[in-house]
């Protein structure tokens, strides 16, 4: 009896999909794949007991047809909107992922299948508006996961999550629009477990971070990307307001490695670093040669006993940006040139140089 199927990042097609047997299903993850609406629809008629559905990523869900009475206009046409019809009426979802033609309508006609929902991401393609937002504590009360990619966000919304959703264990905010301050995170949240940050607080201070230790005492994984007014005191603002930390991801977080990364190390629990330094218990780590202040790293010899298993340091290039213009320098950025992987295994130690830009998620 099939209770889970995943079909990520395959090329499976309505015909396939349609000819699976049972009604069993519990989990179907279709993310990234080019499944229609009518298909998906169908499969969950047929399988009313289906818990989490992951379609983040799935372009032909929404369907894009010419109509000829216009003139050639392109319409969006929703296909009668089968998915969210399909799930508003027949499952009771714990688990949802959303992606590309999804918004604020397709919240209101999911509503009869959320409202037992725990974990929620709304990934790149979604646009569920602030009136889906704001209402979302109310239609998913026992909401444990948030995840937001590219959406519009403001500091009402983020208020009114950390306000209402009192069980929340997980906040990501990734690439989102809109203007946030720290303001809408001066909320006591002592069951907050995961914070992700991504490209939505470049204004962010250290006196900012005391204030995040302050409302999450309790994280287990923090990761900064983009807050380029932090330096080496963050460090211990981290390590002193969470030193039961395992993960710790800082990217493009200023000068915060200035001074290699010793206060890290009060981090005693931490199991995964990615900075863009030497610790004895890690097993992975991602590095960058910018972040070496001598300009290279010291890697362990390959006879000497060590607990790290994947080594990604990754070396740029410099490269002009944008636009040019004749009476000004042109600026110019650091882009990824190339990857060395090291893979510690019990009999050797292998070396590669890759052009692709890994990291530790890429091992999990």
């Amino acid at each position: 009896m099939l209770k889970s199927l995943c079909l990520r990042d395959t090329h499976i097609t309505d015909r396939a999909l349609c000819s699976l047997r049972g009604s069993s299903l519990e989990m179907l993850d279709v993310s990234n794949t080019m499944v229609s609406g009518e298909a998906l629809a169908h499969i969950i008629y047929r399988n009313t007991g289906l818990k989490c559905l992951r379609v983040k990523g799935c372009r032909n869900l929404f369907r894009c047809k010419c109509d000829a009475t216009t003139m050639g206009e392109f319409s969006y046409l929703n296909s009668c909107g089968e998915v969210e019809i399909a799930l508003g009426k027949t499952c009771r979802l714990h688990e949802i992922s959303l992606g590309w033609g999804f918004s604020h309508f397709s919240m209101e006609a999911l509503k009869p299948a959320i409202t037992t929902l725990r974990k929620l991401t709304a990934g790149l393609g979604s646009s569920l508006g602030e009136a889906a937002l704001v209402q979302l504590p109310s239609a998913c009360p026992i909401l444990e996961s948030v995840a937001l990619y590219f959406q519009v966000i403001s500091d009402s919304i983020i208020v009114n999550i950390m306000e209402s959703l009192r069980n929340l264990q997980v906040l990501a905010l990734c690439y989102c629009f809109g203007d946030i301050s720290i303001a809408a995170f001066k909320f006591f949240m002592p069951n907050l477990r995961k914070l992700q940050l991504e490209r939505v607080n470049p204004w962010m201070t250290n006196e900012d971070l005391v204030i995040l230790t302050q409302s999450f005492p309790n994280l287990a994984e923090l990761s900064l990307l983009g807050c380029p007014l932090l330096d080496s005191d963050s460090q211990q603002i981290i390590s002193h307001g969470w030193p039961g930390l395992l993960s710790i991801h800082l990217e493009e977080c200023g000068s915060i490695t200035e001074n290699g990364v010793s206060s890290l190390l009060e981090c005693v629990a931490l199991e995964d670093l990615l900075l863009r330094h030497n610790m004895p218990l890690l097993r992975q780590v991602s590095l960058d040669l910018c972040d070496a202040s001598e300009g290279y790293l010291d890697i362990p010899p390959d006879d000497k006993k060590s607990y790290l298993r994947f080594v990604m340091i990754a070396r740029c290039k410099s490269m002009e940006c944008g636009l040019a213009f004749h009476c000004l320098e042109p600026r110019r950025k650091r882009v990824h040139k190339e990857t060395l992987l090291l893979v510690r295994t019990s009999e050797n130690v292998m070396r590669r140089v890759v052009k692709e830009r890994i990291g530790c998620r890429d091992f999990e």
